[in-house]
């Protein structure tokens, strides 16, 4: 098949690298004429995976004509806030019948919309599949066993992704929860964060297991309110991609987290990670999504406050510490007669 990567970053990367060692016609597409221009000369990709050598069978281009000749798939691996102008500006481009392929973990912030109902403003006539996971690009691209999944709500078109991608180190499921998938994606990105601050705080793994319990929690509650399916978040796009993103440095999610638990602004540690973190634009959606569905979110709530309003840390800590007591399982209704 002929397929399309949008973005040469990481993980456009480490896909198109997967895709190629499936024999499919490859075509790796980025803006930065002259970036492209080391890839094509180098066949690495210097800024993000810099000892990785990319295939034969991968073309590399600045011109989006040519990477969208006759494409049957396309794989839009940019920023969530950035597909938007994408489609704007090229969406029109995309030949019919192309199946699109999201990525991005994240929710648009001026909208609040997710990145399906994004994509269908311009190209509604377009088949749409998420494809999302506990996946580090870094692992990936050395093909080290990886998991993710393809969620679409057409079981036809999850399974065709399913086929492009699963290799013998790539182990692709389906799921017809697009709602859940891209939600999960998107939200852990904010727990993430929140680790991080706690790591750079130097604070245990006691606190670290806290957050995350607590974490999966609130995003379930906002998921289900926003119409995903509770069983997702128990699963790869859940629990799975919010344990590997709270626990590694290959997180830019948890990097970022720690250099404002040792003292950076949001601005300044986002700076130094060098590429865009999801979960400060995440943490924004989820806030006001949570107010609007009258969701409690206190992870959220402080981390938002940390970020937007300049909270002090240690503050939003004991804010989440001393908050009123509860039983645990008060809020999904076991043991209410417990005496």
């Amino acid at each position: 098949m002929k397929i399309g990567f949008i973005g040469a970053g990481s993980w456009g990367t480490a896909l198109s690298m997967v895709a190629a060692d499936n024999q499919h016609d490859v075509r790796l597409w980025a803006r930065n004429a002259e970036y492209i221009e080391v890839i094509k000369t180098t066949r690495t990709n210097p800024k993000y995976l810099k000892d990785i050598h990319l295939a034969d069978n991968i073309l590399v281009t600045a011109d989006i004509r040519e990477c969208l000749d006759s494409v049957e798939v396309l794989v839009l691996a940019i920023a969530s806030q950035a597909i938007r102008s994408w489609m704007e500006k090229y969406g029109q481009l995309i030949p019919e019948g192309t199946i699109i392929v999201d990525v991005a973990k994240g929710i648009e912030n001026k909208t609040l919309l997710r990145m399906s109902e994004v994509i269908e403003a311009y190209r509604p006539d377009l088949p749409y599949v998420v494809l999302s996971g506990p996946s580090h690009a870094e692992e990936l691209s050395r093909q080290l066993p990886t998991t993710v999944v393809s969620a679409s709500e057409k079981k036809v078109h999850a399974e065709l992704i399913q086929d492009v991608f699963s290799t013998d180190y790539l182990r692709v499921y389906t799921n017809p929860d697009v709602v859940g998938v891209e939600l999960g994606g998107a939200l852990k990105n904010i727990i993430a964060l929140a680790a991080g601050i706690t790591d750079g705080m130097g604070y245990g793994d006691n606190a670290k297991a806290a957050l995350m319990t607590r974490g999966i929690k609130e995003i379930i509650a906002l998921g289900v309110a926003l119409g995903a399916s509770r069983a997702t978040f128990n699963g790869l796009t859940g629990v799975g991609d919010l344990i590997v993103t709270c626990t590694s440095m290959h997180s830019r999610n948890r990097r970022c987290g720690i250099l404002i638990g040792q003292g950076m602004s949001r601005e300044e540690a986002e700076v130094e990670v060098g590429m865009v973190v999801e979960g400060i634009y995440a943490t924004q959606a989820a806030y006001h999504l949570s107010r609007q569905h009258k969701i409690e979110m206190p992870i959220v709530d402080q981390l938002y406050r940390v970020l937007y309003d300049h909270v002090d840390v240690k503050q939003s800590v004991k804010n989440l510490m001393q908050r009123e007591r509860k039983h645990e399982m008060e809020e999904i209704g076991d043991f209410r007669d417990w005496a």
